[in-house]
């Protein structure tokens, strides 16, 4: 799915083990990297963790 900046996603699941986002956290997209299936999001709760869509991780439209 191509993402644009100010899309607004939650997410689905992550791999990331340290992260303290949970499933149905909300954030606002500031840029998508095709080639790198690579999200980055600006996390409601201060995260900037980016989303890594080849490796297992995922959003859906908030």
């Amino acid at each position: 799915m191509p993402y644009k900046k100010g899309d607004r996603v939650a997410l689905v699941h992550t791999t990331d083990p340290y992260t303290d986002l949970t499933p149905g956290d909300e954030g606002t997209v500031c840029r998508y990297d095709a080639n790198l299936s690579q999200l980055s999001v600006n996390w409601d709760s201060g995260s900037k963790l980016s989303m890594l869509l080849d490796d297992g991780d995922e959003v859906r439209p908030a």
